[in-house]
């Protein structure tokens, strides 16, 4: 193997020209990848990780240019080449995995015509063998019946399957370098972990180096051998990725692990709201969708999301419920609140039936019954400013004056850490963590007694995400409301939440204590999920990834547990394996 590094970055700067000045976007950049490793580029949005991925290929997004310093590939500087000579490197020696594979791969070509366009410009290769290597491609990242695949369209396969197709489109070329940008960010835990696995190998099987782009620390510690920090256009810290994580000196790298979920919270609430009555209660919840038939005539179809859901939600209770994309936990969540209505089963709100209510009635439980979407930026009207937002939430009390409004709406404002300044100002003037302040100030400015909150931490950066969960706490703390924490990131759900429910395939697998279900998962698929993560661990010794092997619990001669995948016709029972710990078992 060659001594000269795969990849040298050398003081690279990175400007965005404008006509009274220039905003650097990249500061006298410099990393080295050697052949074969994986190495990590971390940070915030805003850091530059991305502008410094790209800038290897060229594919800065205009006014952006490179401004300085040299980008070294095998002993080449690229950032010296002209289009027609790039257009040689890009995809046979270097290739990119961009975020969102849908937006990547072209929605009108079927995945055969992309993945052999790459071969068919930059090989000798005949028809056949560009067929054979892309079957063999597709075969390599674990994808069903590759020859059908080549057939189909990327709409028609999901968000795992399509990064799986992205990674062999880029493969097919054995390019020496992979620049991979947050390739798993919009996937869950199951499937991030299969997609990065499959990467990690392939990649290996053909000698390849990776750029890692990324902003999860646990999968830095699972996956990768290097690892560079950038704080807004500055790397201010490199090394092996075991020892910056056992030593970090950075304060902006201690800053980033410190913002990590820390584990269970205090075990004392727990038992306290144990024996609270429900203030909630959803009893056999089913919700189905229909899908129409895209012939003129042809029979509608149903899809069931939820399927006999059961659950509690106690007084001063943070409910967690975890699963994969798809499982149905916002739905479920939505239906929970009336924003969807379930077309079986009951929801009690303070012992009331709330899905026969309409009217006037509905909107005045509705005032008890509040949700913090995922995505603030498209659930925040960008016509209205942030006073006349949390304003909107107390449409239905005709009982309050403007002055009271007024009055509730700069006591939110204050309480949410933002205060009276940003009042006037509009979604788009305000950062991601700051709109998602909003619309939890926006929910609560009913006082309402319930709050779904619908994976509200998911789309921010791990500082913003730790001011935002710290903040939720508080407020629950100073509000006294119940709340469903919908989430697939376990870390936050174990350092936050009273329970657990587990979901799957619209089903509940499992519910328990959040100390106990973590300590001693029973359902082989809780275990699957909790496997799958990679969690970092504050010890004595630094941060470590504290990698699991869990294993279903033994059950009793005669009894199965539930699998929704192979149980289809089968009736579901929760099985109280322990104190307030429910597994899903075969109905016998």
């Amino acid at each position: 193997m060659s001594s000269t590094p795969l990849l040298q970055i050398r003081d690279l700067n990175i400007v965005f020209p404008f006509r009274k000045r220039s905003i650097t976007a990249v500061h006298k950049a410099n990393l080295t990848i050697g052949h074969g490793q994986i190495h990590a580029v971390v940070g915030e949005s805003g850091s530059g990780k991305t502008m410094l991925a790209r800038s290897v290929l060229k594919l800065l997004p205009p006014p952006a240019t490179i401004a300085g310093g040299s980008v070294l590939f095998r002993g080449r500087d690229l950032a010296s080449l002209d289009d027609r000579q790039m257009r040689a490197i890009r995809g046979a020696e270097i290739g990119m995995i961009f975020q969102e594979p849908l937006v990547s791969l072209n929605p009108a070509l079927r995945v055969g015509k992309q993945l052999f366009e790459g071969l068919r410009l930059h090989s000798d290769l005949d028809k056949g063998e560009i067929r054979e290597r892309a079957i063999a491609m597709l075969r390599a990242v674990r994808i069903p019946d590759p020859e059908d695949c080549l057939k189909r369209f990327p709409h028609e396969f999901s968000g795992g399957m399509r990064q799986r197709i992205m990674i062999a489109s880029v493969m097919t070329l054995r390019p020496k370098l992979l620049l991979a940008d947050e390739p798993t960010t919009a996937l869950d835990a199951i499937v991030q972990k299969d997609v990065l696995d499959i990467m990690r190998d392939v990649v290996g099987e053909f000698g390849a180096s990776v750029m890692l782009i990324s902003h999860d620390l646990g999968l830095v510690a699972r996956y990768a051998d290097q690892v560079t920090v950038m704080e807004k256009g500055l790397i201010v810290e490199q090394g092996p990725a075991d020892e910056i994580l056992r030593a970090p000196t950075h304060p902006y790298t201690i800053k980033l692990l410190a913002s990590l979920p820390h584990g269970p919270q205090e075990k004392g609430r727990v038992s306290e709201t144990a024996e609270k009555v429900p203030l909630l209660t959803a009893r056999d919840i089913e919700v189905h969708y229909e899908i129409p038939s895209p012939w003129p005539f042809g029979r509608t179809r149903h899809k069931r999301a939820v399927a006999g859901v059961s659950l509690d939600l106690r007084e001063g209770e943070m409910l967690g419920l975890v699963g994969e994309s798809g499982s149905g936990k916002s739905t479920l969540g939505r239906a929970l609140i009336r924003l969807k209505n379930p077309t079986n089963g009951t929801v009690s709100f303070r012992g009331k039936d709330i899905l026969g209510l309409s009217g006037s009635s509905l909107r005045t439980v509705r005032r008890d019954l509040q949700i913090v979407f995922q995505d603030p930026y498209s659930s925040l009207d960008p016509r209205m400013n942030v006073a006349q937002l949390i304003a909107e939430g107390m449409r239905h009390l005709p009982e309050a004056t403007r002055s009271e409004k007024h009055e509730r709406v700069a006591e939110m404002l204050d309480a949410v850490g933002l205060g009276e300044i940003y009042a006037s100002r509009f979604p788009h003037e305000l950062s991601g963590g700051q709109r998602q302040r909003v619309a939890i100030a926006r929910a609560l400015v009913t006082r309402p007694a319930v709050v779904v909150a619908d994976e509200p931490v998911s789309a921010l950066d791990v500082t913003v995400q730790a001011q935002i969960l710290t903040l939720l706490q508080q407020l629950r703390e100073r509000f006294g409301f119940s709340c469903l924490f919908i989430s697939h990131d376990l870390g936050v759900v174990e350092s936050l939440c009273d329970r657990v429910l587990v979901m799957y395939q619209g089903r509940i697998m499992e519910q328990a204590p959040t100390s106990r279900l973590f300590e001693q998962p029973h359902h082989p698929y809780t275990c699957r999920l909790m496997n799958a993560v990679p969690v970092l661990s504050n010890t004595e010794q630094g941060y470590r990834l504290r990698e699991t092997a869990l294993t279903a619990q033994p059950l009793v001669q005669g009894d199965d547990y539930f699998d929704p995948m192979t149980d289809r016709g089968s009736k579901v029972r929760l099985q109280e394996v322990a104190r307030n710990h429910f597994v899903a078992l075969q109905h016998g």
